[in-house]
């Protein structure tokens, strides 16, 4: 993570939404709120967003798995990091249409047991 400053407030939940975000498995996708609350931040998705862009890539955290609700990147469509996504998602099986990824079909479906006995305290 860029930041892991001691007083940093919003440390511990950085670290919950990392380690969200590092459970979506290869082939998978989850929406900035799923990642939310999988971390145990029910409507926390603007801090997944805040998070994810203030990654510097130092903990190889796999950022293109986490898109919007309705399967489209969060990124302007002109950006070198929308085409990045897709590319890195391509490589992983998770394929776009008209740049959307279908969510019916790649949507990772965590089960009771990820959420119930996830690390409460990281």
């Amino acid at each position: 993570m860029t930041t892991k400053k001691v007083n940093d407030p919003f440390h511990k939940k950085r670290v919950k939404i990392i380690s969200a975000i590092k459970s979506i498995p290869k082939g998978f996708v989850a929406s900035y709120g799923q990642v939310a609350t999988i971390a145990g931040l029910p409507r926390g998705h603007r801090l997944v967003a805040r998070v994810l862009g203030e990654n510097d890539g130092s903990d190889e955290l796999p950022w293109q798995r986490v898109i919007r609700a309705d399967g489209k990147c969060g990124m302007p469509a002109d950006s070198k990091f929308y085409i990045k996504q897709f590319a890195l998602l391509k490589t992983e099986g998770v394929l776009a249409k008209n740049g959307t990824i279908n969510m019916k079909r790649f949507q990772w479906q965590t089960d009771l047991d990820t959420l119930l006995f996830r690390p409460q305290d990281l």
